[in-house]
């Protein structure tokens, strides 16, 4: 397929000779008029008057055709796949020939770069849908979601998309927020290393990545979606940034999307310090900054700060935005006036050329010519697409409690109940294609095939009587369906209970972007239908298909059973009834705490330790279940957590430890490091993780797992703004969760020692 980027045939009618390659870019800028230089730093988003998949998208006006903003060329082309529902086949045959009009129909002859969003898998009409980030989290097998990064770009350029509007590196801080369910977890360190490798599977493919929300959008005032952040510089280095850093500097990630959010009363597409200073001259970033959608004109038109909207781009280019996202209404006309003004220095438009022109360069657009045919498109949901998307959301259920009531053993007859039960949407996120895009298309079909938790429990209880009853929606307040959910569960052996979200946009859901929560309870009635299950006095498992953590501290005490799956994605449903039968023993971790009611939030288990529980204060601040909390069908021990060697503050610490499979049934466990900084010049958590290991152990097998923790693991922003390790002692503790199970102690030697990039922050396991 590399045909379709680098075809071989003559050169575009005013390319002229070739120049020397380190020249190539430059002498692009120095013949181009201003309107073919803006017309490289905007995209074209052929979107329909409300099709609503972007924020306030309805409130700017796009061009009516591509060739009223393409005359000149065009830097980006949006989301070609993932507007709504068109053939693959045809639609890259429009790809391909709109492409050969740019080479051969423009003075410069150059393509434009693809875009879609992939955050759950390429968002297209039956492409592979994958299980949400939380469930990659709660999978804690950041090799596997490498692979799955890989599978998604071959597909992606394979259609000719060049870039990817993701991952999300937001690191949750308040359950509240709606984009939760983009999210990994509540903890930098396991943001870091699942997205990093996101990066580098997408990216071996030769589609670039695109790292958001870049940075603090997850910690909004109140949980509330575009709210003001009011991290603290310490809180911004230490949390928001240290995904960021690990992608950028370990991932070579080659684009950044800037936040919508402010910080302190200055936006970050506005933040020079954020996007220039930081991004590029501490980090070395030499990739593209791509504006969020609309977020260039939100600086007037939200923010305010700019005003109008040339005043916005002159700001946008000042701080370090390349390309204006999915259109130019700032770039395009407001930009070129500013600059015929006087009052935006064309030189910024030119940086921003450059470093457009380059990424074009890096996918092979400068040399493509588009000639002869288009390739085929492939298949966007193959074998290897399955296989990934079973083994991930098989490794991502998370057993909350268990009386032993599971797995089931061959019960006569099942009541599978509640409002998720039998619907496919309850398997995906916000940003999957069926969720984002369908709902604007009623009556198309969803183009994949997916079986719900009812249809899998069929499949693996095929001798005993399954009915179904929902019993109530997912959202609403009707009640007339509970009693007869409670019937059917007096008339079972047990009663799986499936309740939870249905992810959406602005109002159109229970969870995702703009479905923001006041409280954590389960939405609409779901709540009085598991009380009223509960009733019947049959044994209920709880089954929560969700993208974010509720407030069930109630069902794990009353439930014989509690299931948490992070929309699991096309092979959910098989996972959670593999799960339920016991055909999947379950080896997933909470990524983020299950926390008590909404009162409690923000809450995070990097808590200092003014963030515990005390006398000081009525309320308890502990979750209902810790950070990386899950239960197995079989029980793992540790032993022998050894310190090996003399740590230091320059060269880390080194940590032994062995875990056996003191059970009867083969596992997989997740080997959990954490460390504790005993005394500091500033606060620091009661528990930090400090790595993780995954490994396979069958009955009465062990194995040593070594953890090298480098000494960026264990730095922090000290009182100076430096980000430093101090000598001192340390507490070290393995589990299954943040709560401690075998522990140890040391002390790091050596001076305070300032960390410097070659520090690392990506904790070596062996």
């Amino acid at each position: 397929m590399t045909q379709l980027h680098h075809a071989p045939g003559a050169s575009a009618p005013d390319r002229g000779p070739a120049p020397a390659p380190t020249d190539r870019i430059g002498d692009l800028v120095a013949r181009m008029t201003l309107e073919e230089k803006l017309a490289q730093i905007v995209g074209f988003w052929d979107k329909g008057t409300g099709e609503a998949v972007a924020p306030m998208q309805d409130d700017f006006a796009a061009p009516a055709l591509l060739d009223d903003v393409a005359r000149e060329g065009l830097g980006h082309l949006t989301r070609v796949y993932g507007t709504r529902p068109v053939d693959p086949d045809e639609r890259l045959r429009w790809l391909w020939d709109r492409q050969r009009r740019f080479v051969t129909g423009t003075r410069l002859g150059i393509p434009a770069i693809v875009h879609e969003e992939c955050l759950t898998g390429l968002a297209a009409w039956g492409a592979a849908t994958f299980p949400a980030p939380t469930a990659w989290g709660a999978a804690f097998d950041h090799e596997l979601v490498e692979r799955m990064g890989a599978s998604i770009g071959r597909v992606m350029r394979a259609l000719g998309v060049h870039v990817g509007l993701g991952p999300v590196l937001d690191v949750v801080r308040d359950p509240r927020w709606g984009r939760v369910e983009e999210c990994v977890s509540e903890d930098p360190y396991l943001v870091g290393t699942v997205t990093t490798s996101y990066v580098r599977g997408l990216q071996s493919e030769g589609v670039h990545a695109t790292l958001k929300h870049f940075a603090g959008h997850s910690g909004p005032q109140s949980g509330r979606n575009f709210a003001p952040v009011h991290a603290g510089p310490r809180e911004l280095r230490d949390v928001f940034l240290v995904p960021f850093e690990m992608a950028v500097l370990d991932g070579g990630a080659r684009s950044v999307m800037p936040a919508y959010n402010e910080i302190d009363g200055v936006p970050v597409s506005a933040d020079k310090g954020l996007l220039t200073d930081v991004l590029r001259g501490e980090w070395g970033f030499d990739g593209t900054v791509l504006a969020d959608y609309f977020a260039v004109a939100f600086l007037h038109v939200l923010h305010k700060v700019a005003a109008d909207l040339g005043d916005a781009a002159g700001q946008a280019l000042e701080a370090g935005i390349d390309v204006e996202l999915p259109t130019g209404d700032a770039y395009l006309a407001p930009l070129a006036a500013a600059v015929r003004s006087g009052a935006v220095d064309e030189a910024l438009v030119d940086r921003a050329v450059r470093r457009a022109l380059r990424q074009k360069q890096e996918l092979g657009l400068l040399d493509a010519t588009f000639e002869g045919e288009p390739p085929a498109a492939p298949d966007l949901d193959d074998a290897e697409h399955r296989e990934i998307a079973r083994r991930l959301a098989e490794e991502s259920v998370v057993l909350l409690a268990n009386d032993g009531t599971l797995p089931l053993a061959g019960p006569r007859r099942v009541a599978v109940l509640g409002p998720n039960a039998d619907r496919l949407e309850a398997m995906f996120g916000c940003y999957s294609f069926v969720n984002h895009v369908l709902p604007h298309h009623p009556g198309t079909r969803t183009g994949l095939v997916v079986a719900t938790v009812l249809d899998a429990l069929r499949t693996e209880l095929a001798g005993s009587d399954v009915v179904h009853v929902a019993g109530c929606d997912v959202e609403g307040d009707d009640t007339s369906g509970l009693a007869a959910a409670r019937a059917a569960a007096q008339d079972a052996d047990v009663a799986v209970v499936v309740v939870g979200d249905q992810a959406g946009l602005f109002g159109r859901g229970t969870v995702g972007e703009g479905n923001d929560r006041e409280d954590l309870e389960l939405p609409g009635v779901q709540r009085l239908l598991v009380e009223e299950v509960l009733e019947s006095g049959t044994p209920v498992v709880l089954v929560m298909l969700t993208g974010r953590p509720y407030a069930v501290g109630w069902a794990l005490e009353r439930c014989a059973a509690v299931v948490q799956a992070f929309f699991p994605g096309e092979e959910g449903g098989p996972a959670v009834a593999g799960v339920l039968t016991g055909r999947v023993n379950p080896s997933g971790r909470l990524p983020v705490s299950m926390p008590r009611p909404a009162g409690g939030q923000p809450f995070s288990y990097l808590r200092p330790r003014l963030g515990t529980d005390s006398e000081v204060t009525s309320l308890s601040s502990a979750p209902a279940l810790p950070f990386g909390h899950g239960l197995s069908y079989t029980q793992f021990r540790y032993e022998e957590l050894t310190v090996l060697g003399e740590p230091t503050t320059d060269a880390g610490v080194v940590v032994s430890v062995r875990v056996c499979n003191a059970g009867a049934v083969p596992g997989d466990d997740v080997v959990q490091l954490y460390g504790h900084d005993v005394y500091a010049s500033v606060t620091r958590p009661v528990a930090q993780l400090l790595g993780y290991r995954r490994v396979h152990l069958g009955p009465g097998e062990g194995t040593v797992v070594r953890f090298r923790v480098p000494a960026g693991r264990l730095a922090f922003t000290a009182r100076d703004g430096r980000r430093v390790v101090e000598p001192g002692e340390l507490e070290l503790w393995v589990g299954t969760s943040a709560d401690r199970a075998v522990q140890t102690s040391t002390v790091l030697g050596g001076g305070v020692h300032p960390v410097t990039t070659a520090d690392g922050r990506w904790t070596v396991t062996e």
